[in-house]
């Protein structure tokens, strides 16, 4: 039956926008994630957290304080929280300024839609990367170090919802974390600091309960916190618990921080993104190139 809006003088009916932006998003994140698996030099720095786990895991022999778990076990699942946490809030923040450098922005900013799908294509681009490395991690570590799996059904529902509201917390977060750096060369600097500060008091190394308790109560508030508990909760055996600070793995907190954080990322980013867009001009962009080329960054 043909459709009405194919009859003779039938109005036809716009398509919804958001239909639109979500498939140019998608169509965009096929495209660069094609590039990334042909980039040799950019897969082989998603695989250092696996291959720095690995090492780490070979040469840890100890139990987790007051329990039978493996500390190894405790620091594999902490870096496989830290993995995501990472290509949320340290990759995804460079990608966006390294791309507001090169003029992306301005671009977007005359495209209908642009940045919601930008931002899409950009989602998927790192859902898909960590997604991806989490499993690397997870099959190496258990063939080649003994590595913790989930056990049963309820271990592998958890993995899968702690391991999707983890992304939403960061992704967002890195996105409007991207739209305000100040440039490439700054935005590690800016980063790393403060991420490896959590990486060392979150529990993602040793056990959280090893760190005084104001730095306890700071970390708490931090989602990587919750990522790798919720993670710990999915890999180690429930006696490990005990080892956590409220005795328990605390799921439904877990589940409220990472929706706090996922609801506060999305508010901000679309925002800060587009008042990016808005500040971004042809003689802005010059002037940062020109900037660059004298500083060495880039050729003149």
């Amino acid at each position: 039956m043909a459709d009405a809006n194919d009859a003779p003088g039938a109005t036809k009916k716009p398509r919804r926008p958001g239909r639109r932006y979500w498939r140019a998003g998608f169509l965009r994140g096929g495209i660069e994630l094609r590039h990334l698996l042909r980039n040799p030099k950019e897969m082989s720095g998603h695989l250092t957290n696996v291959v720095v786990a690995l090492l780490i895991a070979a040469y840890i022999s100890d139990d987790v304080p007051g329990t039978h778990t493996p500390m190894a076990h405790l620091v594999l699942a902490g870096f496989a929280a830290y993995g995501l946490f990472q290509i949320g809030l340290i990759n995804l923040p460079q990608m966006l300024v390294t791309e507001r450098e090169e003029g992306a922005l301005l671009r977007l900013r005359a495209t209908p839609g642009g940045i919601p799908a930008y931002l899409v294509a950009k989602c998927l681009l790192v859902v898909v990367t960590a997604v991806g490395t989490l499993a690397l991690l997870l099959a190496a570590t258990a063939l080649l170090a003994d590595g913790p799996l989930p056990h049963g059904p309820g271990g592998w529902l958890t993995l899968l919802w702690v391991t999707t509201l983890g992304l939403l917390a960061v992704v967002p977060l890195g996105a409007a974390i991207g739209a305000v750096l100040p440039n490439p060369r700054e935005a590690l600097a800016l980063i790393m600091l403060p991420t490896m500060g959590l990486l060392f008091t979150s529990g993602a190394v040793f056990p959280i309960t090893a760190m005084p308790g104001p730095i306890q109560q700071v970390a708490s508030v931090f989602p990587l916190k919750w990522m790798a508990q919720g993670l710990r909760s999915a890999l180690l055996p429930d006696a490990a618990r005990t080892a956590e600070p409220a005795g328990s793995w605390e799921l439904p907190m877990v589940a409220l921080v990472l929706t706090a954080w996922a609801v506060l990322g999305f508010l901000l980013a679309i925002p800060l993104l587009r008042r990016a867009a808005r500040r971004e001009s042809g003689s802005r962009l010059t002037a940062r190139h020109r900037k660059a080329a004298q500083n060495g960054a880039m050729p003149a």
